[in-house]
C-alpha cells in the first residue's frame, strides 16, 4: 500500500546531530560579510541531481543565458542521482546548505524543517504569478503539518490510466469500457475470444507484476479512499478497513480465478511487466498513462501494421461514480535554506528567480537550451539538436524546474496517442482522490511502518490468489491493530484534528 510509506519522521539521533551542526553553521554565517552588495545581480547556490555523465557548468551557453534572463549569478552543484541520498544527508548534517536544495519528503528533510533549516513559504507564494498557481492537492502532499516549506517539481496528478489494445476491442466487438462490469467483460473477451485472431489460446486480459500500483489504482474505482478516508463520524480510517476495499478484493479474486490476469503476477519482475503487452500476450495494463506511447512505439517498431492499435482511458465508473488514484503530483521539491538565505529580502530574490524560470522563456532555457544552438523552430515545429555534446550543455538544467503552473517548454510534434494522453491527464484531475493524512507526520509509523505495511500487502495478495478468505482478512486486520495499528490510527486522528483547528 502506498500511504504507509509516506507518513514518517526521523530518528532522534539525526535530529540531535543536525541541531548541533546547524546551530554552529548559523553562528558562523551570522559573522560573515559575504552578502551580495552590488545591487545588480543575485547570487544563488543550488544543489540538485544529475542524470547525465556530463552536466552543464558555467561555460554552458544555456547556463549563461539563464543567468542573464534571471539577473543572477548561479552556482549549481550537480550530484549523480545514484549518490543523491547520501549527499543530501551529508549536506544536511554539515549545516552548510545552499540557497536552494533539492529534497524529498523524507525523514531527514522533515526533521530539518522542524529544526528550522528551511524557510516556511506558506504566506509568500501568493506574491508570485506562477508559484501561486500550485495545485491544492499538491500543496497538501508537500506540506508538513499544514505548512509549505518547498516548491514542488510538478508532475501530472492524473497520470494513472489504463492502456488498452483498441484493435483487440474491434476484433471482439466491444467498445472501451466505461463501468467496472464492462471492464470485466473486456478482460474476459481478451482472454477467451482470440482477440489477436491467430486461432490460438495465447492471450490474457490484463498483465500485472509484483509492483502493487495497479491494485492500488483499480481499488479506487470501487470508492476505496486514497490511503486514509473519513468515516461517518469524521474519523480517519485506513483504506483497507472500508467495505469498498473488500468489494475491490472480491473483484480482483474473481478475475484471478477466471484467468483474466496473469497467474504469476505476484512474482513477475516489474522490469519485464510491459513486455507481455508489447509482445501481444495481454491487452490491458493499468499504470501511468505515458507508458502507452512508449509501448506503442515499441510495438510499431517491430510491426508497422500495429500503428494506431493502442488507446487510453482514465478509469471506469464504480458504485460511487468515477474515481482515480492520483500520483503525488510532484517529483522532489526545491527547498530554500535559512543558512544561505538569511533575510526575507533575500528570500524574495530567490522566489523571484524560481517564479521567473517558470515563464515560457525560462522553461525553454532550462529544458530546451538556447534557440539556434540547441534547437531550431522550423515552420513552428521544434527541432532539437542531436549532437549529444551540445545536449549535455543544457540537459540537466531541467532538474531545477518546478514547471508551475504547467509545462511551457517546447516539445516535439505530438502523435495522436500523445495528444490523447495530454487531454486525459487533465481530465483525470477532476476525479483523483486526495489523501487527507498526507501532511501528517507519524511517530508510530516511523517505528512500526514496515511491519504494518507487510501485514496488509501480504493479506491482499493471498486473498486475490485464494490462499485466504474473509476470515483470513479479519485475522490480518487484527494482527495489524495489535502490531501498532491501533496506536497509529489514534495518532493520525489526533494529528488530523489538530490540523483542522
Amino acid at each position: 500500500m502506498l500511504f504507509r510509506k509516506s507518513i514518517i519522521t526521523y530518528p532522534l539521533f539525526f535530529s540531535l546531530c543536525f541541531v548541533l551542526l546547524f546551530g554552529c553553521s548559523n553562528e558562523e554565517a551570522d559573522t560573515s560579510d559575504e552578502d551580495n552588495t552590488d545591487g545588480e545581480t543575485t547570487d544563488i547556490s543550488i544543489l540538485t541531481t544529475a542524470y547525465t555523465p556530463e552536466p552543464p557548468d558555467e561555460s554552458s551557453p544555456a547556463w549563461q543565458a539563464l543567468e542573464e534572463y534571471t539577473n543572477t549569478n548561479l552556482d549549481i552543484t550537480f550530484v549523480p542521482s545514484s549518490n543523491w541520498d547520501e549527499r543530501f544527508n551529508v549536506t544536511l548534517a554539515s549545516g552548510d546548505l545552499p540557497s536552494i536544495m533539492l529534497a524529498d519528503k523524507t525523514p531527514s528533510f522533515i526533521n530539518a524543517v522542524q529544526d528550522g533549516a528551511f524557510w516556511n513559504l506558506t504566506d509568500h507564494l501568493d506574491e508570485y504569478e506562477n508559484l501561486s498557481q500550485m495545485n491544492d492537492i499538491v500543496k497538501n502532499n508537500i506540506s508538513i503539518k499544514g505548512e509549505i516549506y518547498s516548491i514542488p517539481r510538478s508532475r501530472p496528478l492524473g497520470r494513472n490510466a489504463v492502456t488498452i489494445r483498441e484493435d483487440w476491442l474491434e476484433n471482439v466487438g466491444l467498445d472501451k469500457p466505461e463501468t467496472i462490469d464492462e471492464f470485466y467483460e473486456v478482460l474476459k473477451a481478451f482472454t477467451e475470444e482470440d482477440p489477436d485472431g491467430d486461432g490460438e489460446d495465447n492471450t490474457t486480459g490484463m498483465v500485472v507484476s509484483e509492483y502493487e500500483g495497479p491494485w492500488d489504482i483499480m481499488q479506487t474505482w470501487f470508492g476505496v479512499p486514497n490511503e486514509w478516508g473519513e468515516d461517518e463520524n469524521g474519523e480517519l480510517v485506513p483504506d483497507f478497513m472500508t467495505d469498498e476495499y473488500r468489494e475491490a478484493l472480491d473483484f480482483f479474486n474473481k478475475i484471478y480465478e477466471e484467468g483474466l490476469v496473469n497467474e504469476d503476477f505476484a512474482v513477475m519482475d516489474p522490469a519485464k511487466w510491459h513486455d507481455a503487452f508489447v509482445n501481444g500476450e495481454a491487452g490491458v495494463i493499468v499504470d501511468v498513462g505515458d507508458a502507452a506511447n512508449r509501448n506503442h512505439k515499441d510495438m510499431v517498431k517491430d510491426d508497422p501494421s500495429l500503428e494506431g492499435s493502442v488507446g487510453l482511458f482514465g478509469a471506469v465508473e464504480g458504485p460511487d461514480g468515477l474515481h482515480n488514484l492520483p500520483t503525488l503530483g510532484y517529483s522532489s521539491m526545491l527547498a530554500i535554506s535559512k543558512t544561505s538565505v538569511k533575510t526575507e529580502e533575500e528570500l524574495h530574490e530567490v522566489l523571484e528567480f524560481l517564479d521567473k524560470i517558470n515563464t515560457e522563456e525560462g522553461q525553454n532555457l532550462v529544458f530546451n537550451g538556447v534557440e539556434g544552438r540547441h534547437y531550431e523552430i522550423v515552420d513552428g515545429e521544434y527541432i532539437p539538436e542531436s549532437d549529444q555534446n551540445l545536449v549535455y550543455e543544457y540537459e540537466d538544467l531541467n532538474q531545477i524546474l518546478p514547471a508551475l503552473p504547467t509545462e511551457r517548454y517546447h516539445v516535439e510534434e505530438e502523435s495522436e496517442l500523445t495528444e490523447q494522453w495530454n487531454e486525459l491527464k487533465i481530465e483525470n484531475e477532476d476525479i483523483v482522490v486526495s489523501n487527507p493524512a498526507e501532511p501528517l507526520v507519524s511517530e508510530v509509523y516511523a517505528q512500526h511502518g514496515q511491519q504494518l505495511d507487510d501485514i496488509v500487502d501480504d493479506a491482499r495478495i493471498k486473498y486475490i490468489v485464494g490462499q485466504i478468505d474473509e476470515e483470513g482478512l479479519d485475522e490480518a486486520e487484527a494482527l495489524w491493530k495489535q502490531s501498532g495499528g491501533d496506536d497509529y490510527i489514534e495518532e493520525i486522528n489526533t494529528l488530523y484534528e489538530e490540523s483542522q483547528n
